[in-house]
C-alpha cells in the first residue's frame, strides 16, 4: 500500500536513506548521494509537513519512499524539454529511495505507477524526474517505464557538489 507519509514515518525514512548511504559507501551502490548532506532526517522531516511524502509499506514496515509535487528543480530551467509543458501541469517525483532489503520485489515501479496516477488526478499530464547520471540503476528503471532523459546538466544538487543532473520526463495520455 502507497500512502501519505505521517509525522511518525520519518524514523522509518530516515532508516532507508541511511541505508542506501551505507550501500554506496560499501560501493554496493552508486546514488551519489552523501551521508549528511542529501538525504538527510530533514530531507523527510520537511516533506512530511508539506504533505509532499509518500511512503509504501509491507507488513507494517515502510519499504520506500519518494516526494511528489510540483516543484521543479532550479536546474530543470537549463533543459530542453521534449514537452513544453505548462508548470501547473506538471508533477516532479523526487528522491525515490526503496530499503536494500526490500529491493527486486518491485517497489521502483509500484512508485512510479502510483505517481503517474497521483499526477493524473491532480491534472498534471507532464511528468519530471531527476537522478545523478551516475546511477545507472535509476536510469535503467526510468527508461523500461517510458520516460525519456531530456539533458543531462551539471550542478549543485541539494548540497552535493559537481553533480551531472539526468532529467527525465513523460506525457501521459489524457483528457486534451
Amino acid at each position: 500500500m502507497i500512502r501519505r507519509a505521517q509525522a511518525g514515518d520519518v524514523g522509518q525514512i530516515s532508516q532507508i536513506y541511511d541505508e542506501l548511504h551505507t550501500e554506496e559507501e560499501a560501493g554496493r551502490a552508486v546514488i551519489g548521494w552523501i551521508r549528511g548532506v542529501y538525504p538527510t532526517q530533514k530531507t523527510a522531516e520537511d516533506a512530511i509537513r508539506l504533505g509532499h511524502m509518500f511512503v509504501a509499506e509491507e507488513n507494517g514496515r515502510i519499504v520506500a519512499a519518494a516526494k511528489l509535487n510540483q516543484i521543479q528543480e532550479p536546474a530543470y530551467a537549463l533543459v530542453s524539454w521534449h514537452y513544453d509543458a505548462p508548470a501547473d501541469q506538471v508533477m516532479v517525483l523526487h528522491t525515490l529511495v526503496v530499503s536494500p532489503g526490500a529491493g527486486s520485489r518491485g517497489y521502483g515501479t509500484k512508485f512510479v505507477s502510483f505517481y503517474e496516477q497521483y499526477a493524473l488526478a491532480h491534472g498534471c499530464r507532464y511528468l519530471r524526474m531527476d537522478t545523478n547520471a551516475k546511477n545507472l540503476r535509476a536510469r535503467t528503471l526510468y527508461k523500461r517505464l517510458g520516460y525519456m532523459e531530456a539533458g543531462i546538466v551539471p550542478t549543485v544538487f541539494n548540497g552535493i557538489q559537481d553533480v551531472r543532473l539526468v532529467c527525465l520526463e513523460k506525457r501521459l495520455k489524457g483528457e486534451e
